[in-house]
């Protein structure tokens, strides 16, 4: 049964993470739809602090039963909302779609109907030798397998075994610190995305990021050197026998490491894959895209944190934490060279950047 649920769950939060963002782009206003966009993963980093919150309080029983309320809720919600305008122009259905953009913005002033003369085709392989398709395909793609490679995932799953490591006495209560930094700087992130623009947040993000799997990297230098020859690394154990006071800078060292580096990311490379992911495909491709996607983003998060402690083991803890900011480095550079701003653009105003028009 928990083999079941498990394999359920995560069925339907890959249906949700891959709908979710979509469905808010297209019903968005566009001044206002990175805002809603980034509502995405607040939602998503809120519900891991509840969860950590609930996980001091409640056995593992009653925590899942805790979980069932918020998709009930939003299936009772959903209910009440419609299709959106661009999915309705696709079934020809027009006069529904101006009273959908009545209905979500209060009025249809403003909105242009866009043109649907190809949606009908559907995804073909030959529509990727378009740059108005291969373009955000590749985009896509990458800022979901970058946003992986940063390895987030691993240290959140990680987070208490690495605080365990840096000697932070109180190990769930770091998880709970992390969590509330990471919905404090996506708040933060959701409510400028709309005026900063999409590449100056992710850029500045990326910036963070590998200055903070940097200095984390070279706490666990610091802290090993000497002390071992073994390529072995039991990641429970403590590895240094300095001084009370130089062991208790270091571990301070790895604290402010790490909430620097969920700051960062929560303000730049959390949110932002979601909300451009959504953004940048036609409407024709945008169901196997996202798709794609998704996927992408799911099977590098499965495969950093499954090997991330052989990663350890292999590279040492320090290597480990530096060939994550080796990746970040990369991100920086693929946003700034190859990330289009779409800050204040309709999604068709979008789509003809890349097609060159």
């Amino acid at each position: 049964m928990l083999l079941g649920g498990r394999l359920l769950t995560g069925l339907a939060c890959g249906v949700a993470s891959l709908v979710a963002p979509v469905y808010i782009s297209e019903i968005a206003y566009p001044a206002v739809r990175g805002l809603l966009g980034s509502c995405v993963q607040l939602m998503v980093v809120i519900g891991i602090l509840l969860a950590y919150l609930a996980g001091w309080v409640l056995e593992w029983r009653w925590l899942a039963v805790l979980g069932c309320g918020p998709p009930t809720l939003m299936l009772l919600l959903m209910c009440c909302m419609p299709e959106t305008p661009r999915f309705l122009l696709t079934q020809h259905k027009h006069q529904e779609a101006r009273a959908t953009v009545r209905f979500l913005w209060g009025s249809d002033e403003g909105w242009e109907e866009p043109p649907v003369r190809d949606e009908h085709q559907g995804f073909q392989l030959a529509l990727l030798r378009h740059p108005g398709i291969y373009k955000p395909f590749v985009i896509g793609v990458s800022l979901m397998a970058f946003q992986q490679l940063s390895g987030v995932n691993a240290i959140m799953f990680y987070a208490e075994t690495i605080f365990e490591e840096a000697k932070f006495k109180d190990s769930s209560l770091a998880s709970v610190i992390m969590g509330t930094i990471q919905v404090l700087f996506t708040g933060i992130a959701a409510l400028i995305m709309d005026r900063v623009g999409r590449r100056p947040l992710l850029a500045l993000s990326g910036v963070v990021m590998v200055f903070s799997t940097s200095a984390f990297g070279t706490y666990f230098k610091l802290t090993q050197s000497g002390s071992s020859n073994s390529s072995h690394v039991d990641l429970l154990t403590p590895i240094s026998m300095e001084p009370q006071d130089a062991s208790l800078g270091l571990a301070w060292l790895a604290v402010g490491s790490m909430c620097l580096f969920i700051a960062g990311f929560a303000l730049g490379w959390g949110p932002i894959p979601w909300l451009l992911m959504s953004e940048i495909f036609p409407l024709h491709i945008k169901g196997v895209a996202t798709g794609v996607c998704v996927l992408t983003n799911w099977l590098m998060a499965f495969l950093v944190t499954k090997e991330f402690t052989s990663l350890m083991e292999a590279l040492r803890p320090y290597g480990a934490f530096w060939l994550a900011s080796a990746f970040c480095i990369c991100s920086v550079l693929f946003t700034l060279f190859c990330i289009p701003e779409t800050k204040g653009k309709t999604l068709e105003q979008i789509t003809a950047h890349f097609e060159g028009r």
